[in-house]
């Protein structure tokens, strides 16, 4: 049975029993103490809590997972996946235990020519919560388990929570027994990996509070309203029904595991090592491609680090079995093929993922050839020594800064005959890590937590009347201060405000806020603003600036008209220059990202190469000729596959509901599923002046824009500068760039003279100053505040020569100097001195210390600088001293 159909089968089953479908929601988690959708239950965490009301009483759903928590485990055991699919049946206060076993067992012994899954009732095994005498005797009356295969555990195994205060409740699992030559008999109790969890069957009966830890918590009482949430594995059901060993040999994985076998030239099966790896390749790309899809990007943070580990990951198991060149084409197209049956979209996207996947492929080749290179050196510097063993800080620098796998480094290490410090590498790494954590803490600490809207979402949803009013009243039905709920707020307080309605528009599909205020009958306050806290509220952040502002009261949201309207240019502005890149560069140039408030737009999209000045010159020329045409605007609200039926453009890893807002600019020419606010015709943008085009990826550029009175200032400021240049430079407008080209020429020739007569004026010195060195022991040491030179070069040029003057003699020059602004120090020692321990990077390090900066470099050439130019007598008589020191 292939995955695609258990997910059919599942889907149907529930449909059956009256459950509304749930299409899953994005990988990328609405939860923002969470980076993914890491379970089933996830995206229902609102409901399930009370924060939102259900708006159904029965859901079902296959949602995608990913959870990277026990990445190392991927590929050495048959059920650890990163990325996963989670099958499940919610009920919000209709049925319970009962009926949940029931759907449960039938869908699992049912036949397969019925639709069901066939599993024989003997293989299944059932554990239930230890004082659970209800799901224990539902098991034996609903599914006529015997007593024997039903097992009673305790919290850890049988009892779920969130971990925080709110619903919680008993669970029981499902589990397969895979038979005798896979284990001990005994049941799932023992422990063993022959029995496989398949389902587990959540009873949300309790309230808990004072939560310690995942055991030790306070039972508050029963939830007023029950909740039933279930999660079935698909890997895991699929790998039973395929007759595979594990979830990497399913129809929806095997082929990439396949095909990296083949471009290897290894065979799955052979050797155990290359087993994994091959598991490891096939999961991970899986991941990426799912990821990418949903629009992850790689990148150095958050979610694009994540996906940057998974694909560097993969590169490296491709590269530990003999894998150099660059794969990734072949095995995303490979896992896309697999995955396409169950998640059709990945087609309409796969040339974005592709870019994307080859292009961070690309780089981190590059970077492992970097990398190689700092390792090499590292390598030659401890092998001519008498250690063996490279340093921690050299591994975690490989690591940390060119993305260097520490395994990478330690194969290459011991192919040389050495090790790495892995103790000195675990400390740093344990260091980052920590670093990592309190960050990660401050960051949650700064925001809200989401139970504090729930009473408010409650009693209804905000009602959103900007789209047709810049005024509208709605009544408070919350005030939240420091993160509690208050009843009132006075002159000064910041605070956020909760309406029934508001006509202010909350940031949302790359648009800023609306700015404004808000009047009452006791008071106002300006707003600073405007978010969605939760689905269905819109929070305005005020600070109130007279009277009072109290629950209960009906207030007037008034927007401020003119950013308003300078805000629905530069929106419409984005969706013109988006579809002007259509026109030019095709539909690859897909929209990644925006951002408008009045006067600015910014948009990336997909694109590798930065474009010419002739094509952003053509862009801007495109866009204003569509301005200039004067295109109507319309925005209808329709359902999402009617929408897309008419060719609207769904932005790439954006997530929409049922109902959309579509917007056209000039009928087809742009048409876009839109939430944000808009002029009424593209005449009213007034004018679009492109400003910048930059990368932000290997695969995204940025093209910055302002709009509107913003750019006719712009425009008009430049006139001004260059009228004043053709003044001052007596050239007329059209001969301004070759003269200032001239100009600049002749600047350069001008600069490269001065720092020639300076140089020679430097090398003038050279005799007086190694005449004057003093001697410090058997060391000559020549000390020097030249005042001022050209550049760190010209210093540097002179300490080489003040030092092959001094002879074959131990000997160091220390010559200070001003450039520009900044003393420097170069510190140089001969042969003589270095093979009697004086070394030049140590004495420039101390000589910049002095000037209140830092430096260091070569044992025979180093330099510092510094902030101090008071200091430089100071800096230089250091060096005196520690040669002094250091001949003693």
């Amino acid at each position: 049975m292939q995955t695609a159909e258990i997910q059919r089968r599942f889907l149907a089953h529930f449909e059956r029993t009256d459950h509304t479908v749930v299409p899953s929601a994005s990988l990328v988690s609405d939860d923002p103490a969470i980076m993914f959708t890491i379970a089933g239950m996830v995206p229902f965490i609102p409901y399930l809590s009370g924060r939102v009301p259900a708006p159904w009483s029965r859901a079902t759903s296959v949602q995608k997972c990913i959870r990277t928590n026990d990445i190392e485990e991927v590929g050495k055991t048959p059920r650890h996946g990163t990325f996963f699919q989670m099958a499940g049946n919610w009920s919000f206060g209709d049925y319970f235990k009962r009926e949940a076993i029931q759907y449960a067992w039938e869908l699992l012994t049912g036949s397969e020519s019925d639709g069901f899954y066939g599993f024989d009732p003997k293989d299944l095994w059932v554990t239930v919560y230890q004082t659970d005498d209800e799901a224990e005797r539902l098991w034996r009356e609903v599914a006529e388990l015997p007593a024997d295969r039903i097992q009673r555990l305790g919290l850890e195994d049988n009892y779920w929570m969130t971990g925080q205060p709110g619903p919680a409740g008993p669970d029981s699992e499902i589990f397969f027994d895979l038979g005798p030559e896979y284990g001990p008999d005994g049941g799932p109790a023992t422990g063993s990996d022959r029995y496989v969890e398949i389902w587990n069957l959540v009873f949300m009966q309790d309230e808990i509070k004072d939560v310690r830890s995942n055991t030790e918590f306070t039972i508050v009482g029963e939830l007023p309203n029950k909740n039933i949430d279930t999660g079935m594995g698909l890997e895991r059901i699929a790998f039973l029904k395929q007759g595979v060993q594990n979830m990497y040999e399913i129809d929806q994985v095997r082929p990439v595991l396949d095909l990296a076998a083949e471009l290897s030239g290894r065979r799955y099966g052979a050797n155990a090592e290359d087993d994994v790896r091959m598991r490891i390749v096939a999961d991970h790309v899986r991941s990426s491609l799912m990821l990418i899809g949903d629009g992850v990007a790689p990148g150095n943070e958050g979610r694009g680090y994540i996906l940057r580990r998974l694909m560097r990951r993969a590169i490296r198991q491709m590269r530990l079995m003999g894998v150099a060149e660059p794969t990734f084409e072949p095995l995303f197209a490979a896992s896309r093929d697999a995955m396409q049956t169950s998640y059709p979209e990945l087609g309409e996207r796969y040339k974005t993922i592709e870019r994307t996947a080859v292009a961070e492929e690309a780089s981190f080749l590059k970077t492992l050839e970097s990398g190689s290179t700092v390792l090499d050196v590292a390598i030659s510097k401890v092998s001519s020594g008498d250690s063996k063993q490279l340093g921690g800080d050299t591994a975690f620098l490989l690591h940390d800064t060119y993305g260097f796998p520490i395994d990478l480094t330690l194969e290459i290490a011991e192919e040389s005959g050495l090790s790495v410090d892995r103790t000195a590498f675990d400390s740093l790494m344990s260091e980052q890590r920590q670093r990592a954590r309190e960050d990660a803490k401050a960051k949650r600490g700064q925001l809200a937590d989401l139970s504090v809207y729930s009473s408010m979402r409650a009693l209804g949803e905000t009602t959103f009347l900007g789209y047709d009013e810049l005024e509208a009243d709605g009544e408070v039905i919350g005030i939240i201060a420091d993160g509690q709920q208050v009843q009132s707020a006075s002159v000064g307080q910041q605070v956020e405000l909760i309406l029934t309605a508001t006509a202010l528009y909350a940031e949302a599909g790359g648009q800023d806020s609306d700015h404004g205020t808000i009047v009452g009958p006791s008071g106002s306050a300006e707003v600073l603003d405007v978010q969605r806290p939760i689905q269905g509220l819109v929070s305005h952040t005020v600070r109130v600036s007279d009277g009072q502002i109290a629950v209960g009261e009906t207030l007037r949201t008034e927007v401020d008209p003119v950013y308003r309207f300078g805000a629905a240019q530069a929106h419409s502005a984005t969706h013109v220059v988006h579809a002007a890149l259509h026109q030019l560069l095709g539909s690859d140039a897909s929209q990644s990202g925006s951002y408008n408030k009045a006067g600015y737009m910014r948009l990336d999209f997909a694109w590798q190469g930065a474009l010419s000045q002739e094509t952003r010159s053509e862009l801007e020329d495109v866009a204003n000729q569509a301005v200039s045409a004067d295109l109507d605007v319309v925005t209808r609200t329709m359902p999402t596959d009617e929408a897309k039926a008419l060719g609207a453009t769904a932005l790439f890893g954006e997530k929409y509901g049922d109902v959309v807002r579509m917007v056209d600019i000039g009928g087809p020419w742009s048409r876009e599923l839109c939430g944000g606010i808009h002029v009424d015709s593209s005449s009213k943008i007034g004018l679009i002046s492109i400003t910048g085009e930059s990368s932000v990826s290997a695969t995204a550029r940025r093209v910055e824009a302002i709009v509107g009175p913003s750019a006719f200032r712009q425009l008009a400021a430049e006139r001004a500068l260059v009228s004043e240049l053709t003044e001052n430079l007596n050239t007329p407008r059209h001969l301004l760039v070759p003269r200032i080209q001239e100009l600049t020429e002749e600047l350069k020739r001008a600069q490269k003279r001065v720092q020639e007569f300076e140089a020679a004026k430097l090398t003038q010195r050279v005799p007086e100053i190694a005449s004057a060195a003093e001697r410090v022991g058997d060391v000559s040491v020549a000390s020097f505040d030249a005042g001022g030179a050209g550049s760190v070069d010209d210093l540097r040029s002179l300490v080489a020569q003040v030092r092959n003057a001094l002879g074959e003699t131990a000997a160091v020059v220390a010559i200070a100097a001003a450039i520009g602004d900044k003393p420097m120090v170069v510190v140089g020692t001969n042969q003589a001195a270095r093979d009697i321990g004086v070394q030049a990077g140590p004495l420039a390090k101390g000589a910049a210390g002095v000037l209140g900066g830092g430096g260091g470099g070569k044992p025979d050439m180093a330099q510092g600088g510094g902030s101090d130019p008071s200091k430089v007598k100071d800096a230089l008589a250091s060096v005196v001293a520690s040669v002094r020191e250091a001949r003693a």
